[in-house]
């Protein structure tokens, strides 16, 4: 009877404890600021070993935190690797993977999209209280069937707010700076021009006999293929570089100079305003991705021209955002993240020859790429109080990683109804454990597993394993600027059997593939890897395939148009509100002028009575009295109150000083 009192007693207490430990947890419930920059590489950033680019916002973030220094996206590319991080889940598992050279989303008007089944950490941290937005790029599809059904649209998938752009910042989007479409690669214009013009000089050479209406045939389908190219090509900008609030377009096209400040003013906007509540920022850069751009007082700012000029402002960015939270007395309540989506994008020079990329330090090749320069990415995690900082950290993690770990810092569980392939951070940033729970990562080109890493429990290695690697074009080169970016399909690759061995730990640059009878453990080694990868395949169903090659064709009815179609869709919100708080501006002055021509015989006892009036003046403020006046622009004279304050305070002067 004793034992049973005793055990009932314990369990109890138990029972006090947990609830008590939930209670403290839940009270400490910290809010996220994720922010992530796009195409950026790991070596542009100080804190990762940059000389010559500033960002001491980015790296006071670093020294204040943990910094990652073996941070892996989950793909390559824009789309899946934005899809794993919402997720924590490999894209090939929500179909966000590509059809032959179409890897990701590059119209508005595409059907497919981040389907509404998948579970991302702003719909569970929305469901426990939070309020969620999204700043900045979204990249996973916006309609499904029409113009405005925004079946894929960013509160679909758990935000509160949106303000940004659907799709991405594409060359198109700034005049003078080219096209991402290469149609003139492809498209039979060509053949056609030939043929036409072989058929003309061998029928006028009386070689052989063509009608004239096939001839006329020939030219019209020429003319047209010609005209639909130019078409297409010069109306991109007005149908895919949108700017959205919420589920409504503001400006088509978008005006990219100031955009980064305007997001910084949204963003800013948000915090202050849920400063009192939990709160979920993610902060998506459209920096630096091309069409490369930076306002005004940045431009010209670093030796790396405009490229160099977008990271010294994204850095200013951070650092507004990091001023807030301080101001807020968020910092100690507030989890930080940064990184990039993937590494930088070598092959991008601009229409006019300038280089358009970014740096991605010792490792090899970049976007697009499963070699280390194209999903090795900065990993910064900062949080007062809970995690220390001044910490490196050089284990294996994921971007999809903060998937659970935000998850469970909300109070919530990971949803178990699905593979979630990322894992909780906290005991590692903590410094609780000093090993990473990845002990494999796979590497996704497309739809086809084409690397994977392996670190072994009590080791220090990091085995990289390749399935197949892109043809690099110049073969001297680790870039494919034949294409602009490189491919999975087989025309672009080459296979290898056995596969590529690399040990990360020894050769971070993957320059020496490993043979056997340079590594003994080659063999075994490869055949852990083969099994996992085999496991792995099994355990993947591949969801249905969102981005298809059919995505690049234009579908009207599905086109987001702030305007009318005879209009190009254009519009521009913001330039529209300047001008009607420039016109409220000049009524004002107006009036102002009107109150001085009515009140000019007060101007006689300035002198006398210039310390009365002051004190007038402050009186008047605290009992909320507003005044106007205008200046004369030559010369120091006073000028006088609206004749309400008058009437209302008496005799009132005001001295106005022009300089």
């Amino acid at each position: 009877m004793k034992r049973a009192c005793l055990t009932s007693s314990v369990l109890l207490l138990l029972l006090l404890v947990e609830g008590s430990v939930e209670s403290l947890h839940e009270s400490r419930r910290p809010n996220f600021v994720l922010m992530m920059v796009d195409d950026l590489g790991i070596g542009d950033l100080g804190c990762y070993g940059n000389k010559t680019l500033r960002t001491p916002h980015i790296d006071q973030l670093a020294e204040e935190g943990v910094k990652l220094t073996h941070h892996i996206a989950a793909a390559s590319l824009c789309t899946p690797s934005r899809a794993a991080f919402l997720t924590g889940r490999y894209p090939i598992r929500s179909g966000i993977y590509g059809s032959g050279r179409n890897q990701v989303f590059i119209l508005n008007t595409a059907p497919g999209g981040l389907p509404s089944t998948e579970i991302t950490f702003a719909k569970i941290a929305k469901q426990r209280g939070y309020d969620t937005a999204l700043i900045g790029k979204w990249h996973l599809g916006l309609n499904c069937n029409s113009s405005d059904d925004h079946c894929h649209h960013p509160s679909v998938h758990g935000f509160n707010y949106f303000f940004g752009i659907p799709l991405t910042n594409l060359r198109d989007c700034q005049p003078g700076h080219g096209t991402v479409f290469q149609f003139h690669k492809y498209l039979p214009y060509r053949t056609l021009l030939i043929v036409f013009l072989t058929s003309v000089f061998l029928h006028y050479c009386g070689l052989i006999v063509v009608r004239r209406r096939l001839i006329l045939a020939l030219l019209v389908l020429l003319l047209l293929a010609a005209g639909l190219l130019a078409g297409f090509i010069t109306l991109m900008p007005y149908f895919n570089c949108i700017l959205m609030r919420e589920h409504r377009v503001i400006e088509q096209p978008f005006v990219s100079e100031n955009l980064t400040q305007r997001m910084t003013r949204e963003a800013v906007d948000f915090m202050e305003r849920n400063a009192e509540t939990p709160f979920l920022l993610f902060f998506s850069f459209i920096q630096v991705h091309t069409a490369m751009f930076a306002s005004a007082r940045f431009r010209g700012s670093s030796q790396h021209g405009i490229y160099g000029d977008a990271v010294h402002e994204v850095d200013w960015s951070v650092g507004e955002l990091m001023q807030t939270l301080d101001r807020l007395r968020l910092r100690e309540h507030t989890l930080v993240y940064l990184t990039s989506d993937q590494g930088a994008h070598l092959e991008e020079i601009s229409a006019r020859g300038e280089v358009h990329r970014g740096w991605n330090g010792i490792y090899k090749a970049g976007k697009s790429t499963s070699w280390e320069g194209g999903i090795r990415v900065p990993g910064i995690v900062r949080w007062p109080g809970m995690i220390p900082g001044g910490r490196v950290v050089d284990e294996p993690t994921s971007n999809m990683d903060v998937f659970p770990t935000v998850v469970r810092l909300s109070g919530a569980s990971v949803p178990e109804d699905r593979e979630v392939d990322g894992r909780d951070l906290m005991a590692l940033l903590q410094g609780k454990t000093d090993r990473s729970d990845h002990e494999f990562l796979f590497h996704y080109c497309s739809r086809y597993l084409n690397a994977l890493r392996w670190h072994p429990q009590n080791s220090s290695s990091v085995w990289k394993a390749f399935f197949f690697t892109p043809n690099f074009y110049p073969e001297n080169e680790t870039a494919c600027h034949h294409t602009h970016l490189c491919f999975c399909e087989p025309d672009y690759v080459t296979y290898h059997d056995p596969p590529l061995l690399f040990d990360l730990s020894r050769d971070p640059s993957e320059t020496t593939p490993l043979t056997p009878d340079a590594e003994p453990a080659f063999s075994s080694v490869l055949a852990v890897m083969n099994e996992a990868a085999e496991a792995h395949r099994r355990s993947v169903t591949p969801g249905e395939n969102q981005i298809s090659a059919g995505d690049v064709l234009w579908r009207p009815w599905m086109q987001p148009c702030c305007s009318t179609f005879s209009q190009l869709c254009q519009c521009q919100e913001e330039e529209e509100d300047e001008e009607e708080e420039e016109e409220d501006e000049e009524e004002e002055e107006e009036e102002d002028e009107e109150d001085e021509e009515d009140e000019e015989d007060e101007e006689d006892e300035e002198d006398e009575e210039d310390e009365e009036d002051e004190e007038d003046e402050e009186e008047e403020e605290e009992e909320g009295m507003e005044f106007s006046w205008t200046c004369d622009q030559t010369e120091t004279h006073p000028s006088v109150c609206s004749s309400e304050a008058s009437h209302s305070a008496g005799v009132c002067v005001c001295v106005c000083v022009c300089v």
